[in-house]
């Protein structure tokens, strides 16, 4: 049987179940690197594409263990056909993680003794096109209906309604479902709703027929005037804190949540150039202290920019198919918007009570968590009257940004500095040693 990668979805939007059966100007430096959503563990990713009361959700399901054994069930609001549903690529969730994912930035400062002050930055952003099941008396007894079952793909799909939690949870069981605790319990507001549930698990034939290592990504779409997703469920089995990233694309402008703080993470400050070498492990410890200061109470935005184009680029936008296989159902071969939020929430049962409402805004600021390396000329201090004056900005400079990265993680400035190896030091002291040898050494300190 093959081994799959670990699941995450399980703190996301479905409650996985066991079966028991088999604002930025052009940008003019160069991209550098960027943090990608595979940083954090217990991490699951979901689009979803919306415009008036239309949703498609597609789900990445990260899965790990024999296949007999993966099934997931996630609340939606009506009966879907069988056309709402399907399998896409998994590459798409590469494509947009890629696009809209924090990023680094970095500028090479001009030779001073050149006097080429090259400080205007030419707006010459790149723009790119936008480019039946039959009723048996059991179920009946149980209030259980099932609404509609189909196989998609690998997947065979079952639609239920319920009438109390206790009949669902039994239902479930009878049908070879393992159950955690707690099951009848998460289940019960979804019912008093009116709500649905989406129940899929793998089926081995078809599954073998793909070739694929892996579970390929669910899609389904369905019309509700609320604009929510469902993470309750996903809870009960949960080990610990979760981390849930949303790529939200949309027409008009940003998204953000209604019932709790949404932030955008503090971006576009200068950090130490050896920052690059391990971004990844400073973005961490980065959310993680912003997690921290909101108490674990609030939705971060990562990124939000009109899909068309970006500035810098962490990867080219996505083109018009691709943005269909994403779920962007209003394309119509004409330029139209797709404005993407990608919102960042770690959340734990006690923290995030309820399910995660949205509003699309009027706001069409792009924002992305970006941040700034500035690598110093590497000439020498003695070269012509202005270096020296040059390096010593230089020694201020990398001490702000050691103290924005000690703010920014919650280090402590002595262990930026070990990070950096002391680089201000090593600064100042190369000037020093230049204005004794040539006897320009007038004053006492040097930076200010």
């Amino acid at each position: 049987m093959k081994k799959f990668t670990r699941n995450a979805l399980a703190g996301a939007i479905a409650m996985v179940l066991g079966t028991a059966s088999v604002d930025a100007s052009a940008f003019c430096g160069f991209f550098a690197g960027k943090a990608d959503a595979r940083l954090f563990n217990d991490a699951s990713q979901v689009i979803m594409a919306r415009t008036g009361e239309r949703t498609v959700i597609t789900m990445l399901n990260d899965y790990a263990g024999p296949l007999q054994d993966f099934a997931l069930a996630v609340p939606v609001p009506e009966v879907l056909p069988k056309d709402a549903i399907k399998v896409v690529d998994k590459a798409i969730f590469e494509r947009v993680e890629a696009y809209s994912a924090p990023r680094l930035a970095e500028y090479f400062d001009p030779d001073p003794c050149a006097r080429r002050l090259e400080e205007s930055h030419a707006r010459g952003a790149l723009s790119m096109a936008r480019s039946v099941d039959n009723k048996s008396a059991r179920d009946q007894a149980l209030g259980v209906k099932v609404e509609a079952k189909y196989t998609v793909g690998e997947y065979d799909i079952v639609i239920l309604s319920a009438a109390q939690s206790d009949g669902l949870e039994t239902w479930l069981r009878q049908n070879g479902y393992r159950l955690p605790a707690g099951t009848g319990r998460a289940l019960r507001p979804y019912i008093r709703q009116g709500l649905k549930f989406f129940v899929a698990r793998v089926n081995l034939k078809e599954q073998a027929k793909t070739g694929v290592s892996f579970l390929r990504p669910l899609q389904f779409a369905f019309s509700s005037e609320r604009f929510m997703l469902p993470i309750r469920l996903g809870m009960i089995n949960a080990r610990g804190p979760q981390d849930l990233v949303i790529y939200m694309l949309t027409r008009q402008g940003r998204v953000e949540t209604t019932n709790y703080r949404t932030v955008k993470l503090p971006a576009n400050m200068d950090l130490p150039v050896n920052v690059k070498h391990d971004f990844g492990s400073v973005y961490k410890a980065l959310f993680a202290e912003q997690v921290r200061r909101e108490d674990m109470h609030a939705v971060f935005t990562e990124y939000f920019w009109d899909m068309g184009w970006c500035d810098p680029c962490a990867a080219d936008p996505l083109t018009a198919e691709e943005l269909k296989n994403a779920g962007v159902f209003w394309l119509d071969g004409k330029t139209q918007p797709v404005m993407l939020t990608r919102l960042h929430v770690r959340y734990s049962r006690e923290t995030f009570p309820e399910d995660l409402m949205f509003q699309e805004t009027r706001d069409r600021a792009n924002y992305q968590a970006r941040y700034v390396l500035r690598h110093a000329w590497k000439g020498n201090p003695g070269a012509c009257p202005g270096a020296a004056g040059y390096l010593e900005g230089v020694a201020r400079r990398e001490e702000r940004e050691a103290q924005n990265l000690a703010n920014l993680t919650g280090w402590s400035i002595g262990q930026v500095r070990a990070r950096a190896g002391d680089l201000p030091g090593r600064v100042v002291e190369s000037i020093a040693r230049s204005r004794r040898k040539n006897g320009a050494l007038n004053r006492g300190s040097i930076g200010g």
